[in-house]
């Protein structure tokens, strides 16, 4: 058989290959938007107050009473709300692992979650929440915490990126400067736990343990807008950001800039996490343990890994919330711990197994 042939066969096979993975990630994709569908209903249903497929129907019918109130201003926009922070948390990995080149970059362990947890502790502590917020009626849909969160969130956001601007520094500085961050953050947010009181001591508590049901509908679309707008735009991007996990060099010869894009990549993702953890508090490892599924299921393209990711995320956060209102029911568990338990195995496999698994 002459090289000609040869060399058309060993194409016919790498395209063959494309195609059945191409339909795997279709076949993926429409599987997590059926699942997403499923968790989403069986919250409506579940909890405390049992509701069965006829009352929903009779609500979406018109119907109003004890159990539209229950659905529509409690479990709603919590399960909504759980849905979209899923996606943002689990994209913001999957860029933040990419750009970085680092399977152990997420936004729980470059420090930013840490951040935004002193910042709710020092308004909870230090600053009068009450007083602040009849003072700038501006802010009454949200809560003192959540604005601080944010504000030392970017902080956090701030001092990453002045790292990255240093060429001679790595991606792997920026981790070790975010697992830096995580301590120097922890610490503060501990002395501020000391000299609270103990409601004060209860309320930091609480707000670090993550909770999607504590946002309204206002915070909800706001939050849902600006996920959606950065999830178009990291799939539209994608190739960009195909070409750039392929080596700088390759990204440069077709005239990309590799710092400019982490940099913009970075702030976007930064940004998009300081929002999420700000209104639903702490919520570990779903950036970081999501991604890796979905490699592990079914590697493809950066915008098949985009796409799917965010769905996964949503899917493992509706589902993890479900758990803390159920598993021990009535008593409602913190969502952030059973996230924690589900990231942290993988998290210790990732360090013992290092670049072999990237």
């Amino acid at each position: 058989m002459s090289n000609k042939h040869l060399a058309k066969d060993a194409e016919n096979e790498i395209l063959k290959n494309a195609q059945k993975l191409e339909q795997k990630n279709i076949i993926l994709t429409i599987s997590l938007l059926i699942l997403i569908i499923t968790a989403v209903i069986y919250s409506l249903l579940a909890g405390s107050t049992k509701i069965n497929m006829t009352d929903l129907m009779a609500i979406i019918n018109g119907r109003r009473g004890m159990v539209y109130n229950i659905i529509w201003n409690i479990r709603l926009p919590a399960v909504l709300t759980a849905l979209v922070a899923g996606v943002g948390l689990a994209l913001a990995g999957a860029v933040m692992q990419t750009i970085l080149k680092n399977p152990l970059a997420s936004p729980f362990t470059l420090g930013i979650s840490h951040a935004a947890a002193f910042g709710a502790a020092f308004a909870i502590v230090v600053l009068d929440s009450r007083q602040f917020l009849k003072t700038v009626p501006l802010f009454s849909n949200l809560s003192l915490p959540a604005l601080t969160a944010f504000f030392f969130a970017q902080l956090a956001v701030a001092f990453i990126l002045i790292i990255s601007l240093h060429k001679e520094q790595g991606t792997e500085t920026i981790v070790l400067a975010g697992i830096a961050i995580s301590s120097l953050f922890t610490a503060g947010t501990t002395i501020l736990q000391f000299l609270a009181d103990d409601l004060e001591l209860a309320s930091v508590v609480y707000w670090t343990f993550g909770d999607p049901g504590r946002t309204n509908w206002t915070q909800f679309f706001c939050l849902a807008v600006v996920v959606l707008i950065v999830v178009i735009y990291f799939i539209i991007q994608s190739w960009n950001y195909s070409l750039l996990n392929a080596g700088d060099e390759v990204a440069v010869s077709l005239g990309l800039n590799p710092v400019r894009m982490r940099l913009i990549a970075l702030t976007i993702v930064s940004l998009l996490t300081s929002i999420i953890i700000s209104l639903v508090g702490i919520i570990g490892f779903i950036g970081l343990v999501t991604p890796h599924i979905i490699r592990k299921i079914s590697p493809g393209s950066q915008r098949q890994l985009f796409l799917n990711t965010s769905l996964a995320g949503a899917l493992l956060l509706i589902i993890a919330n479900n758990l803390a209102r159920t598993l021990l029911n009535p008593v409602v568990l913190p969502v952030g711990v059973l996230t924690s338990f589900l990231g942290a195995p993988l998290f210790i496999y990732l360090i013992i197994k290092g670049r072999r698994y990237w």
